[in-house]
């Protein structure tokens, strides 16, 4: 097998790592709400880390045998791969919008990182270190800070611990390749905080990624995750590095709609997540009639009203009622018994009026 099919299959294999990682996080944080960052006595969480990390080591031997332009877009396969091993796995089926967004994110991220050219090997001084280490600690606490104020909205809370994690990484990433320059050169003990810094930005990452998931599904924090790692270490690159993207003023265009399709892709994720979590929350009406409503106890009433006094009734109350008027003497007396019932009732609230009576009697006329 060549150095490129290796980097290839290694790559894809990362993806899958990553991916399946991430589907038991998120499986972690659905079955343990109360701890938002560590689940430390869940094994399952232990084996999330492990596939992340074997994730990350499987991506920098695939570095090592193939070209960057092409083992870093073929990183971005972990949304699209992370959505059927989910829906495979743990039976949590993505809607059609869910995977507009999954794609628009992979597309946009592949063609971002495949226009980023390379530039030779540099290192950070100490001063830029201290600076960036700096710069990205107020970062991630400002994201954390924002992601607490917004508890109410689970899903642009995920998003906001989910940018914290994919800077977290992003900046290790960085660090990780000027400790690597350095080691060029031999090993110094001038590189000990620098790798303190890349075990504390790994394990910030780790922990707020883990938060991500929580009440947000899988494909929105992952996605954002995912994208947010490498552009941060792209962006970094290119300002401190002398990175720049290929072909010129048109590759920095193209780099530039690429990333407003990556981030069209996080934000049709985001409105999914939104609209999915507000359906959630709306009540189930059952069928049937609704209930009466039920007349609350005096101590539940409002203040003001428990304590003012009844009024009394009046002892004597006129009561208007209909007095029928009185029925002429002898006016029915000669009525027969073959002759039909009389109305005796008068018209309410109206004068007595008697009914005309018909004599039935006949007379028989002779010629």
């Amino acid at each position: 097998m060549s150095a490129l099919a290796l980097s290839v299959l290694l790559s894809l294999v990362s993806a899958v790592a990553y991916a399946g990682g991430a589907i038991v996080q998120e499986q972690v944080a659905v079955s343990s709400p109360d701890r938002q960052y560590a689940p430390l006595r869940r094994p399952s969480w232990w084996a999330a880390v492990a596939l992340n990390g074997l994730g990350g080591l499987l991506h920098v031997v695939a570095l090592a045998c193939g070209p960057l332009s092409l083992v870093q877009p073929l990183g971005a396969l972990t949304i699209v791969v992370a959505l059927p091993m989910a829906a495979l796995f743990v039976r949590r089926k993505a809607g059609a919008t869910a995977w507009r967004g999954a794609i628009m994110a992979t597309i946009g991220l592949a063609g971002l990182l495949s226009l980023v050219g390379t530039a030779d090997a540099q290192s950070l001084d100490t001063a830029q270190r201290v600076a960036v280490a700096f710069v990205t600690a107020v970062a991630v606490v400002t994201l954390m800070i924002a992601g607490r104020a917004a508890h109410r909205h689970p899903a642009v809370r995920s998003m906001l611990l989910a940018t914290a994690a994919g800077i977290a990484f992003g900046m290790s990433s960085v660090f990780t390749k000027t400790v690597a320059v350095d080691w060029t050169g031999g090993v110094s003990s001038a590189d000990v905080p620098s790798l303190a810094v890349i075990g504390v930005l790994a394990t910030a990452g780790m922990l707020l990624s883990q938060a991500s998931y929580r009440d947000a599904g899988l494909a929105a924090p992952l996605a954002t995750l995912t994208v947010v790692n490498p552009v941060v270490a792209a962006a970094v690159g290119i300002t401190m590095f002398g990175e720049t993207f290929r072909y010129g003023t048109t590759g920095t265009a193209l780099a530039l709609s690429c990333g407003v399709v990556a981030a069209g892709g996080l934000i049709l994720l985001t409105t999914e997540r939104i609209a999915r979590t507000e359906q959630e929350a709306l009540p189930v009406r059952e069928s049937g009639p609704e209930p009466l409503p039920v007349p609350a106890p005096a101590d539940e009433l409002p203040a003001g009203l428990s304590g003012q006094p009844v009024a009394a009734l009046p002892e004597a109350l006129f009561v208007p009622s209909p007095v029928p008027a009185p029925v002429p003497q002898g006016v029915y007396e000669s009525a027969g018994p073959g002759d039909p019932p009389h109305s005796y009732g008068p018209f309410h609230d109206g004068p007595y009026v008697p009914l005309p009576v018909l004599d039935r009697s006949r007379e028989r006329v002779r010629s």
